[in-house]
């Protein structure tokens, strides 16, 4: 029997309504929780709308997966429209619930579905999408694109530098002393996407340090392990992304920059400005 699979990720991949409409993607909204609302990212709000009403609350919102109900409707659908199984790209599972929801949701359904940690979420995600397609065009079965997708994870890299720390502080993870201290001082932290958890890695004096040590891992991975396309990825901060894209293409002209905007969801904590560079060893 002919498989027909169909695919499945959620809004921290950003994907371009080009690539949903081109892959036939079906994406779960994740959510952003205020006291006042419950935002479906992509659809209740544009980011620079969601960044305005985050500058002037001193609320910390919570982020949420999609509801369980919302992903068996979505793989009953699927089933009924013929379906043989789906691949669902999903955001660390360190970020977010909704690959484990993936499981439970596919067995109450009674659909077969291949869930994929993807251990990151942005540009990364885009591209396990893009060549997942290009497999089951070659007629590999969504067993083995899987197992390859699930590998690819451990090959994905995104370092970002958020502009201040003023929503990590607000999100707890950064004190009033080290707030006061990174604003008087102008201390950057570097925060690097390692096994599906997002680890300080790097704090200095500076934005040009910061953006130095990013590029520094990059030049190291295009020497090493081929990288040839790479993205800009930022937090409604694009004229800054478009900037430092055209001086990475002067320092790196074999590969090809392109620009993303990061989920919501991270700029949550990362905060508005927020600026980095993403990548998929290989690739």
């Amino acid at each position: 029997m002919t498989e027909k699979i169909a695919w499945v990720t959620d809004t921290a991949a950003l994907l371009s309504d080009e690539v949903i409409k081109q892959y036939n993607v079906h994406v779960l909204p994740l959510h952003i929780v205020f006291t006042d609302m419950d935002i479906r990212e992509t659809i209740d709000i544009t980011s620079e709308k969601f960044y305005e009403k985050l500058q002037g609350t001193k609320e910390h919102p919570k982020t949420s997966q999609p509801p369980i109900g919302e992903v068996i409707a979505l793989y009953e659908r699927l089933k009924a429209e013929g379906y043989t199984c789906a691949v669902a790209v999903h955001t660390s599972k360190h970020l977010s619930g909704t690959y484990q929801t993936a499981f439970a949701a596919a067995e109450q359904a009674g659909f077969t579905v291949y869930p994929i940690d993807s251990k990151i979420g942005s540009f990364p995600m885009q591209k396990m999408i893009e060549v997942g397609n290009a497999m089951q065009a070659d007629g590999v079965a969504a067993s083995e694109i899987a197992e390859q997708l699930t590998a690819m994870a451990d090959r994905t890299r995104l370092s970002f530098i958020p502009t201040s720390l003023s929503q990590l502080h607000k999100s707890g993870r950064v004190s009033g002393t080290q707030l006061f201290l990174s604003n008087l001082l102008n201390i950057k932290l570097v925060i690097s996407f390692e096994d599906g958890v997002a680890t300080m890695k790097e704090k200095v004096r500076a934005d040009k340090r910061a953006r130095g040590y990013v590029v520094k891992q990059l030049g190291d991975d295009v020497l090493h392990h081929g990288v040839t396309q790479v993205a800009v990825i930022h937090c409604n901060n694009e004229e800054v992304a478009k900037k430092w894209r055209g001086e990475l293409q002067i320092a790196f002209p074999q590969v090809t920059f392109s620009i993303t905007e990061l989920s919501i969801c991270v700029g949550v904590h990362a905060g508005e400005g927020t600026l980095g560079l993403s990548w998929v060893q290989g690739v």
